[in-house]
């Protein structure tokens, strides 16, 4: 299939682009600029698409960000630390982000002929956020369906969703993804932070996965400690 992957420059939507590039026809990455405090995230996607060999789309979503209030994300709001399973986590979802964002890139799609938009949701993300889960992509791709009836087919592909990040690693390392070049901290700084829920949870996907992680954390063995506290709860 001729397939979008939508890309935020992270560790899961890197490793799906280059999954997508050995496997299928890789058309284009899209990435969106929301106003998150780590907006040096796209600078990762840019260079994922620059490497693949595909068009870069970066679309502008600065003004629908700033009034999706209330997220550690975008609002002068602390990041959590810990692990995704704990409640403090709520703080990053982003209301409605994945729909809003899914949209764009099945009106992207289409104009563009494209068969599929890739998303590389997966089964670490269900406890806290609800556009990652698998009943949200059916639903989605059934009012995509209606929306596009008549005029076009669009898939959506989304085969982590099930998965746990480990495999992500998994997949990624099968198909060369330099885990360097990409960012998922949610703090935005100089170097990854260890203690956010996105940075524990990928330290622990490395070492679940058995591969070795090649990123500098700040503070490196803090994913232990909130690994041993999800498992005391």
């Amino acid at each position: 299939m001729k397939t979008l992957v939508i890309c935020s420059g992270g560790l899961d939507s890197v490793s799906l682009a280059h999954k997508i590039a050995a496997e299928q026809t890789l058309t284009r990455l899209v990435s969106f600029d929301y106003g998150q405090r780590h907006r040096k995230e796209l600078d990762f996607a840019a260079r994922a698409a620059d490497r693949l060999g595909v068009p870069f789309h970066l679309i502008d979503m600065r003004g629908i960000g700033a009034v999706l209030t209330g997220s550690a994300l975008t609002d002068d709001v602390p990041v959590p630390d810990g692990h995704y399973t704990e409640a403090s986590m709520a703080a990053t979802v982003v209301p409605n982000r994945n729909a809003i964002m899914l949209s764009v890139a099945f009106g992207l799609a289409t104009a563009q002929g494209d068969e599929a938009v890739a998303t590389a949701v997966h089964g670490g993300d269900h406890f806290i956020y609800p556009d990652c889960r698998p009943g949200f992509a059916k639903s989605f791709q059934a009012m995509q369906n209606h929306a596009l009836d008549g005029y076009a087919n669009v898939f959506l592909y989304t085969p982590f969703i099930d998965a746990p990040k480990s495999a992500i690693v998994t997949e990624g390392a099968r198909h060369h993804t330099p885990f360097a070049d990409t960012w998922s901290c949610y703090k935005g700084g100089d170097m990854h932070c260890g203690r956010c829920g996105t940075c524990v949870e990928r330290r622990e996907a490395f070492h679940l996965a058995g591969v070795a992680d090649p990123t500098a954390y700040a503070d490196p063995d803090f994913w232990e400690i909130a690994i041993s506290r999800k498992a005391a709860c």
